[in-house]
């Protein structure tokens, strides 16, 4: 099977690292991917917003599949163009996409499906938001309606805080046509978590579930981010709330989608809080998560490529085999993320790192420059280890990630250990 996969971010290199192992592949390009990915993968120098020059990359390389790794090209359409051309893809077409794309459109089918989900409402005035706010009262979260890059989600502790951010929003448009919009909803109170489900258009399974650090700074202190690390399994999610979610907000929302006219093809990334009343959702994500991704994808068992391949085409879907182990995925960030940042530092340590057990090293911001491995970006590299327990895996992780150099280079050093230090043990053989 000829595989393209679209993206090049840690992400796209934990998706190509797994799908490069995968018997049925016979030859894999990504697209522009990056110095990680090219351990796996031919790279193209074509961006993920090049559409044109996707489809005439995926016709060149006759590829049998298109696997689209970042929401931006989702929302945009790139599955429609390609399925247009007669690709099979793995990705949902925009309108399906506009889960992610659009907060309001999110909320409005959670409302008109019954899936529980934050008390909320839609704003393009600042005075008829800040009513709002007042009458739900703080703490409260106001939200850019369009994609912001992981960052248009305010949670605000007062009211002063909402105003401002009404303001940032609607008034000072901070984020664009992104932010023209907002919504502006209860904040949920309980423990988050990052739910991923495949559809193939009718049926669905689900793949895991895994737990984000937004925030820059070790215990939730500092602006949020793209993601700082991520764990897998989630404690609190059993194998009766996984069958909760199923039921009450995954199957659902497939069903509502498709009911839009715009069945879904892809995997769905429910953000969830799990609160006193039971599982809401926080938001929708029509791609896999990242850093999540990287933790996940460490831990399957078989053939991510069949399962993947099936969703695309409408076959049946294989069930993911259950796994017993667990991973850790620390984000190594270059300094002054997620503000401004320096590029181009060298990077030393990476073999280093991946000589502890059970470690492999992601990329997301790197580049070559004169035969040189150096940073490209703000989240520079995804350190992931494999065991058989968080705690295990926490060991390993940091281990790794102390032998991984570059100046400025930050990173949490708290990620997973509040589930471990809780020391609760789910059902199925997981910490």
């Amino acid at each position: 099977m000829n595989l393209l996969v679209v993206g090049g971010g840690g992400r796209e290199h934990a998706l190509c690292w797994k799908l490069a192992q995968s018997p049925r592949l016979t030859r894999l390009v990504a697209a522009p991917g990056n110095p990680g990915i090219a351990r796996h993968a031919a790279c193209v120098a074509v961006s993920v917003d090049d559409h044109d020059g996707v489809v005439r990359l995926a016709e060149r390389e006759r590829a049998d599949l298109v696997v689209i790794g970042p929401e931006v090209p989702l929302v945009a359409g790139l599955a429609d163009r390609l399925r247009d051309k007669g690709f099979a893809v793995f990705g949902p077409g925009a309108p399906a996409a506009a889960l992610e794309g659009s907060k309001a459109f999110a909320k409005d089918l959670m409302a008109r499906a019954g899936i529980p989900t934050a008390r909320y409402a839609t704003f393009t005035d600042p005075g008829a938001a800040r009513t709002f706010a007042r009458e739900l009262g703080a703490p409260v979260v106001v939200k850019a309606d369009g994609l912001a890059a992981g960052k248009g989600a305010i949670v605000c502790a007062t009211l002063a805080e909402a105003e401002a951010a009404i303001a940032r929003c609607l008034e000072r448009r901070e984020f664009g046509a992104a932010g023209a919009t907002i919504v502006v909803e209860e904040f949920l109170r309980g423990e988050e978590a990052s739910f991923f489900a495949v559809s193939n258009g009718g049926a669905c399974v689900a793949l895991g579930a895994a737990q984000d650090h937004k925030t820059v700074f070790d215990g939730d202190r500092g602006p949020n981010t793209g993601g700082m690390g991520a764990f897998t399994p989630v404690a609190s999610l059993d194998a009766a709330m996984h069958a909760r979610i199923m039921r009450t907000i995954v199957e659902p929302t497939f069903a509502a989608i498709a009911r839009e006219g715009a069945p879904y093809r892809g995997v769905l990334y429910a953000g969830l809080m799990l609160t006193a009343e039971g599982p809401k959702v926080i938001e929708y994500n029509v791609r896999f998560g990242d850093p999540e991704c990287q933790a996940l994808v460490a831990t399957l068992e078989g053939d991510l490529l069949l399962l993947l391949d099936a969703a695309a085409r409408g076959a049946p879907l294989p069930a993911p085999a259950p796994t017993k182990r667990a991973a850790v995925c620390v984000v190594v960030a270059s300094g002054g993320y997620p503000g401004r940042h320096p590029t181009g530092a060298p990077i030393d340590g990476i073999d280093e790192a991946e000589r502890m057990p059970g470690v492999v090293v992601f990329h997301a911001g790197t580049a070559m420059r004169d035969g040189r491995l150096v940073t490209a970006g703000g989240r520079v590299l995804g350190v992931t280890a494999t065991a058989e327990s968080v705690p295990a895996a926490i060991e390993h992780v940091y281990a790794a990630a102390s032998r991984i150099r570059f100046d400025g280079m930050h990173y949490r050093r708290d990620i997973g250990r509040r589930q471990a230090a809780r020391g609760v043990v789910p059902p199925g053989g997981h910490q």
